[in-house]
């Protein structure tokens, strides 16, 4: 598949700015691979089509305020860091602004208690540092100081409201710089109705990181590189999940991340395992699925590895025709849009 075959035109009136004030009453638009139909329902309605023995798998990923600001001891010079994931307890991947004046051997001091040496550069422009807080709780200090990293598509600074929007009620596990944005959708009460009917809530982790932002760039898709994102799935979860398979019932994915971790841990037989690392499972046409039945997930943006996995898991020609639908009636897009359900 071409780059050129996935790509298209969504207004900019309809990339979303702000949630909705309820979560579970955005637009969802369900696709039926088999009958090769669109149905517009409200999210809320997504319980019509699960049954007790399913699974609803989530991500259990906590977005934190990765956007941090510092300056450079001597010169005073202002410097803001992005956090992209954790390489030990205390070294971090980042991306610096200005990216010209930050060096190894640099000292960057954010807060009193709080600061980073420069130690390394990397391959794709960004800084290995390694913090110092005095034994202090780490994303606690980041949590007093830093903002919410919000998507280059919302066009507009984060706001106070966004360390609660730009979260799933479910974010346990700090590490991610984006949200696993179909899991927005859901609310308590939405998740205790699903438990009440019999549907299990299984979650995973996978830190969400820039990369799901990266747009494909290479005409041959196939020449495509994902970045690396750590991910865990318990023993307790695995089987889980692997009971609900034996007994007959469907695994809903919510997001591409829980597909993409699914997918990396599953084994011949079609069953997953427990394990945790780091994963650049890239999933585009043709491919096949072991362990994944139903697919909700939000509207991604044109030539994103995003927008592949549903091409991957519906067909190229279904998702084209569901996102011109998308467009027609008015649906929004990306992080904080309407949701899609693919069955």
């Amino acid at each position: 598949m071409k780059l050129s075959e996935i790509t298209f035109d969504v207004p900019k009136k309809l990339v979303a700015q702000y949630p909705l004030e309820k979560r579970d009453e955005s637009k969802l638009m369900v696709v039926n691979r088999k009958e090769r139909t669109f149905e517009e329902k409200v999210f809320k309605d997504v319980l019509d089509y699960l049954n007790e023995g399913d699974a609803l798998v989530v991500n259990d990923t906590r977005v934190f305020p990765a956007r941090v600001f510092g300056v450079k001891e001597k010169t005073e010079a202002k410097v803001e860091l992005l956090l992209l994931r954790q390489l030990e307890s205390t070294m971090w991947e980042v991306l610096v602004k200005p990216a010209r004046k930050v060096r190894v051997g640099n000292r960057i001091q954010i807060t009193e208690n709080l600061g980073c040496d420069v130690i390394d550069n990397t391959t794709s422009g960004g800084r290995v540092v390694r913090f110092d807080f005095n034994g202090a709780d780490f994303f606690d200090l980041i949590g007093k100081v830093g903002k919410t990293p919000l998507p280059p598509y919302i066009r507009r600074e984060a706001e106070e409201e966004d360390k609660v929007n730009y979260q799933t009620v479910y974010a346990r596990k700090n590490g991610a710089i984006a949200a696993p944005t179909a899991g927005l959708h859901f609310t308590e009460e939405l998740l205790e109705k699903a438990r009440a009917k019999g549907v299990k809530i299984i979650p995973i982790t996978l830190h969400v990181g820039l990369g799901t932002f990266r747009p494909i760039q290479v005409e041959d898709i196939s020449r495509h590189s994902m970045d690396s994102e750590y991910y865990e799935v318990s023993p307790e979860s695995a089987e889980a999940i692997n009971e609900v398979k034996r007994n007959g019932g469907k695994i809903f994915a919510v997001g591409t991340t829980v597909v993409r971790t699914l997918e990396t841990v599953a084994t011949v037989d079609k069953f997953v395992k427990a394990n945790s690392g780091w994963t650049d499972k890239f999933i585009y046409p043709p491919y096949m699925f072991k362990i994944v039945d139903g697919l909700i997930t939000n509207f991604h943006f044109s030539g994103s590895t995003l927008f592949l996995l549903t091409c991957a898991f519906a067909s190229h020609d279904q998702m084209m025709e569901a996102y011109e639908l998308a467009v027609k009636k008015k649906y929004r897009f990306h992080s904080y849009g309407d949701a899609m359900l693919i069955v």
